[in-house]
């Protein structure tokens, strides 16, 4: 295992927030916790995925629940559209495959709005499957460390990325913690404007710490 990864992980072990689908690890919560964290900020999103997972404890109750009901629950989140193919993800799930939750990376991108970042989370958190995570956390933590200059909106440089970190994750014997890891690191730390190099677990061998 790689120097910076076995420092990633120890990090991510002792820094970690407490988050409550962090606290019951199962693919339908990790769904959900990844649905509502797209463009929208840890601390607004406990009190809703809390509120979301007592009306509905599980995927079959999700898939039964009256799309108002859901859109209520949502309300003050935005992005509604999430919420609606959240619940159609969970249809699909009771109806089109008998309630087995989807198991590979491949499988979960069939849900409805699961892409390939959504996919690599719930299969690395809930599944611990070695699939990087690609998200704007990883992708400003990366192009830093490895001293990439090319605009991280280009889909090559996700690409990129992806194939790179993919041999760190498999080595990393915690797939979890590997990517929960990284993206933690670019919350708290490796941020946009502002990065605290000093106290950064991987600054000894990242490019932009050096240059800097």
């Amino acid at each position: 295992m790689q120097k910076w990864v076995s420092e990633l992980l120890a990090w991510f072990n002792s820094e970690q927030r407490d988050m409550p689908w962090r606290d019951d690890v199962q693919p339908y919560k990790t769904l959900v916790s990844e649905v509502m964290l797209q463009q929208t900020q840890v601390v607004t999103v406990i009190p809703y995925f809390n509120r979301f997972i007592d009306a509905f404890p599980t995927i079959q109750e999700l898939a039964n629940a009256d799309l108002q009901q859901v859109l209520k629950l949502w309300e003050g989140l935005g992005y509604y559209s999430r919420a609606r193919n959240l619940q159609k993800a969970a249809k699909f799930v009771c109806e089109d495959l008998q309630g087995v939750f989807p198991s590979t990376y491949k499988a979960l991108m069939e849900l409805p709005g699961v892409g390939p970042y959504i996919a690599a989370a719930i299969i690395s958190i809930a599944f611990d499957t070695p699939v990087p995570v690609v998200d704007g956390n990883v992708l400003r933590v990366f192009t830093r460390y490895w001293g990439i200059d090319d605009d991280i909106r280009d889909a090559k440089v996700r690409k990129t990325l992806f194939d790179r970190l993919t041999p760190y994750i498999e080595s990393s014997r915690d797939p979890s913690s590997f990517n929960q890891g990284i993206m933690e690191l670019g919350a708290l730390i490796c941020s946009p404007k502002s990065p605290d190099c000093s106290v950064c677990p991987i600054r000894e061998e990242c490019y932009a710490n050096a240059h800097s």
